[in-house]
């Protein structure tokens, strides 16, 4: 009897030990996702009359197609973690954060929330065009989930934020689209929830208004905040994110530290060109790219001040002798818009012959606050062939309006 006595005190023990790590985990944990999938049925039968839709809904649509858009997601996201998703578009990536958000059930898996979660997944859902932007924050608020004291008590924050306090009761038709927008995401970050869902929002309003989100993560990311960041943009993620997701055809391949995730990501766009290993075949047009690297006095730097003067080094080999004119890298903004072109058509040509050479481009820094990359081309004169796209990614510091951009900075060249 008294071996029994033991074993039932042991088992309650170990049942008591359990118990407290899994309490213990979840004090640590805002989200646990285990084993989540998610498919769709598509109806293949379509029709193009009310007569044929009123058909179908009656017999019931016979014809569909299963499409499994998330398969046996599982990761965890810690309290004050910055966490971010990226993947193609169709990866699954808004499915995810609807499940997460309660939009969507799942097919099999669990979704665990420790905290209260304020869903941002589409700009101005649920608002009314026609009630003033007033009647709009509550009405956002209340689909949000809080009660009219919880939006009373923000209420204000909300409108110094969007800047639009002398066009509340204007109805929301009214307003411009970027003014929408504004408001929109305030009402979202002022939430004041335990965990924020953001699905590629951080590109809204001017510059302005841009910076003044930027400033708010930086201080979320500051009080640690808990952010689950959906987007495209790789500069976010290395800017904001502690970790990242890559997803890829509805399951997840690969988490970790956001450069790593980031490069991941991008070199997912370079198609036929990338081997086994995701790494770029480099070797096209008789040049073969070995390294890029931006330096400041000597020293790599991805982070530049403003005004920092900078130099940009290629190293590669080529075949046979090339111009020096032929080798080219573009200085390509966030938006993906062209800011500048080295070299200058205008600085003459070099022969390099058929070896290994180093390029370097020492630019006098008079780029404006943001994220930009590197692509590296090669033209012969009559078309330019992009060999490595994104090859390099650095970010300016500063503010939004800190200085402008320019098409034609003071560049020296050597040549080794």
């Amino acid at each position: 009897m008294a071996e029994i006595n033991d074993m039932n005190e042991s088992t309650a023990m170990n049942e008591s030990t359990t118990a407290d790590n899994a309490v213990a985990a979840s004090d640590d944990l805002a989200l646990r996702v285990r084993d989540v999938s998610k498919s769709f049925r598509l109806p293949t039968e379509k029709t193009n009359s009310l007569k044929g839709a009123l058909f179908n809904l009656l017999r019931g649509v016979r014809g569909y197609r299963i499409q499994q858009v998330l398969k046996d997601i599982s990761f965890d996201v810690h309290k004050g973690e910055f966490f971010g998703i990226v993947g193609k578009n169709g990866s699954g990536k808004s499915t995810l954060l609807k499940i997460i958000s309660q939009i969507y059930g799942t097919d099999s898996g669990s979704v665990e929330v420790f905290g209260k979660l304020v869903p941002f997944i589409e700009l101005g859902v649920g608002f009314n065009p026609e009630l003033t932007g007033r009647e709009n924050i509550y009405l956002n608020g209340a689909m949000l989930g809080f009660s009219k004291e919880e939006v009373d008590a923000m209420y204000d924050d909300i409108v110094d934020f969007a800047e639009l306090r002398d066009f509340m009761e204007q109805k929301l038709k009214n307003y411009s689209s970027g003014m929408q927008v504004r408001l929109a995401f305030s009402v979202a970050i002022k939430s004041q929830g335990d965990i924020l869902v953001l699905d590629e929002v951080l590109a809204v309003g001017d510059e302005a208004f841009q910076k003044k989100c930027q400033d708010y993560f930086f201080e979320a990311k500051r009080r640690k905040k808990t952010i689950i960041l959906v987007t495209h943009s790789m500069g976010d993620v290395r800017r904001y994110c502690d970790r990242a997701m890559f997803i890829q055809d509805g399951v997840i391949a690969q988490i970790g530290d956001p450069d790593t995730i980031a490069d991941a990501y991008s070199n997912s766009f370079l198609g036929t060109t990338a081997n086994a290993e995701g790494v770029t075949d480099t070797k096209q047009r008789g040049v073969d790219l070995k390294s890029v690297r931006m330096l400041v006095n000597g020293e790599e730097q991805k982070y530049l001040d403003k005004y920092e003067d900078f130099e940009i080094e290629l190293a590669f080999d080529c075949d046979a002798p090339v111009s020096s004119q032929s080798v080219r890298v573009d200085v390509v903004d966030g938006r993906g818009w062209l800011v500048f072109s080295l070299p200058d058509p205008d600085d003459g040509a070099k022969v390099l012959e058929a070896g290994s050479h180093t390029i370097r481009y020492r630019v006098r820094n008079e780029l404006a606050f943001g994220d930009y990359h590197l692509d590296f081309a090669f033209d012969d004169g009559s078309k330019r062939y992009l060999i490595k796209p994104n090859c390099y990614q650095f970010h300016m510091k500063g503010y939004a309006t800190s200085a402008m951009p320019v098409t034609a900075p003071h560049v020296t060249c050597e040549i080794d």
